[in-house]
């Protein structure tokens, strides 16, 4: 165990706290920072997770991990079952320093509800202490999820990418949409580019990925997934999310099932 963990553990007594709370549809936890890092999950709904660098879409298949310090906002969509959890500093292991998104297996998810259920991991209890050690293993062991969104900084470009998010399976062209932004598409184009590392068309893909895995996700058909994404053929969505995971929509959904 690191000494951060051990210092916070000696203070405070409770080293992994968990939260159980249901959300209306469109809740919004404004933009917030806390000491401990967050596995922000949710049983069931999906959330839109975002910090000042990324975006993510988050059904129940995946979990944002939130290092402490670091500045982020959720934004609920349909009703969401949050069952988070909240960690002392979590030590020094790569994969735990940085916000990333993490496909949740069926034990990280039992264990995170079986957390939740307990409220608190007690200090000195050697049974907590070894949930608490797995799941810190699991997290830093998990899979990275793929279609992180980088934001852009830019005020125009940072709206246009919430409007994008909003609407990812919009029938609108970006012409259309980026009317009355502030900015041409031209524009909107250079500064996706320069500030996000991705081209705009690129970046609208992703985020109708994201869409796709959330549907999937809920149980949709490939068909309405296709639509909820943007798709109007159900063969292009097909090839494209097939070259994006490797997988067809229906081996994904049975696979998230």
């Amino acid at each position: 165990m690191s000494q951060a963990r051990q210092t916070v553990r000696d203070i405070d007594g409770f080293p992994v706290r968990g939260l159980a709370v249901t959300y209306r549809d469109g809740h919004r936890l404004d933009r917030h920072t806390h000491s401990w890092a967050q596995l922000v999950y949710a049983a069931s709904g999906t959330m839109r997770v975002a910090t000042p660098a990324a975006a993510w879409l988050t059904p129940p298949t995946r979990a944002i991990w939130v290092p402490g310090g670091v500045a982020h906002e959720i934004e609920m969509r349909g009703t969401v079952a949050m069952r988070t959890l909240y960690l002392a500093p979590a030590g020094d292991h790569p994969n735990l320093a940085s916000c990333r998104a993490i496909e949740v297996a069926p034990l990280l998810r039992e264990l995170i509800l079986h957390i939740v259920r307990l409220g608190m991991l007690e200090a000195g209890n050697r049974a907590h202490q070894r949930l608490e050690d797995l799941l810190v293993d699991l997290l830093a062991a998990a899979e990275t999820a793929p279609l992180e969104l980088p934001l852009p900084v830019d005020p125009r470009a940072a709206a246009f990418a919430d409007r994008l998010l909003a609407e990812p399976g919009a029938d609108a062209s970006l012409a259309e949409m980026a009317r009355g932004s502030g900015a041409s598409l031209r524009t909107l184009q250079r500064l996706f580019l320069a500030e996000t590392g991705l081209s705009l068309e690129t970046w609208r893909g992703r985020a109708r990925m994201q869409q796709a895995v959330v549907s999937l996700s809920g149980g949709a058909p490939v068909t309405e997934a296709a639509l909820d994404a943007g798709y109007q053929s159900a063969s292009a969505f097909i090839a494209a999310f097939k070259r994006t995971f490797g997988v067809t929509p229906a081996r994904y959904r049975t696979r998230a099932a």
